[in-house]
């Protein structure tokens, strides 16, 4: 039971009912003996500031950021590291000993290791990106940072693409980077020649889940990696369409537990347990069989 030393840590967005991550780092914290509690706020965006400040304030631990309020808290934020320079975007905060707010952005390591930890690399592998949102941009922006030979940013406003290819060759400096409309030949042929492919769109996200995968699947190529960052449902249409085609997969949930314990690390100082909070995070889904 929470007591007088208890320290308090959390996510903040607006809706945040859905949030797992409650369920995913309160099982992480039981284990690893902290005298903490994991709770989910509700913040509007008009109350950000104060929300920040609040961090200070009340001497949290820190806190994770989800939508809307990725971009708007680095405003707010004392020091941030090079990917909140690079993309502009905070999912972590944490209250230094000396009282300095620090932002970082964990979404893109946090895919990276969840391919890792399939026994995939992104180092010398053709990359190409689904969408062209926040996620992408995240995920975009690791991959160059990993060293992958090229990547293809596919989206249905390519005016969006090409301002995800910008922001990947100026701030990660790869060269290799194109920007292409989703549908067509172009982007058959990029998807085709492939080795990783990423679904970074909301095609195929609960409650929304039966229908057609933003690509066909006749474009996805046996030994390709297919990754959806979409956690729910695990089994996604694009997974299923990768699966037939012989792919390998990558579900949401990885992502998602990397992220988390990447800023559990962060906070804590230590090596979070990673099977934990799969487990948590699948059970919270009713994935867990």
């Amino acid at each position: 039971m929470p007591d007088t030393h208890t320290r308090l840590v959390g996510v903040i967005g607006s809706p945040i009912e859905h949030s797992l991550s409650p369920a995913m780092h309160n099982a992480a914290l039981r284990e690893m003996g902290l005298n903490w509690v994991y709770l989910a706020f509700r913040v509007e965006p008009g109350r950000v500031g104060e929300a920040v400040r609040g961090v200070r304030g009340l001497g949290l631990v820190g806190l994770n950021v989800t939508i809307p309020h990725k971009d708007a808290v680095v405003g707010y934020l004392d020091e941030f590291d090079e990917d909140v320079e690079a993309l502009g975007v905070a999912n972590t905060i944490v209250l230094e000993e000396d009282g300095r707010l620090v932002g970082h952005n964990t979404d893109g390591p946090g895919f990276v290791r969840s391919v890792q930890e399939r026994g995939h690399e992104i180092a010398g592998r053709a990359v190409a990106l689904l969408g062209a949102g926040g996620s992408a941009r995240s995920v975009a922006f690791a991959c160059a940072r990993a060293g992958a030979r090229s990547l293809a940013i596919l989206n249905r406003t390519i005016e969006r693409a090409e301002g995800v290819a910008e922001l990947v060759r100026a701030k990660a400096g790869l060269a290799e980077v194109d920007a292409l409309p989703i549908r067509g030949e172009e982007a058959r042929r990029a998807v085709e020649a492939a080795d990783v492919v990423v679904d970074c769109t909301s095609v195929g996200m609960y409650p929304h889940a039966e229908v057609d995968p933003v690509i066909p699947g006749a474009w996805l190529q046996p030994g390709q990696l297919v990754v959806d960052l979409t956690y729910n449902p695990i089994d996604t249409v694009m997974l299923r369409a990768a699966a037939d085609a012989g792919a390998d997969t990558v579900d949401g949930a990885g992502m998602l537990v990397h992220q988390g314990a990447i800023s559990l690390q962060y906070w804590s100082g230590h090596r979070p347990p990673v099977e934990t909070m799969r487990r948590a995070l699948l059970d919270a889904l009713g994935a867990s069989d």
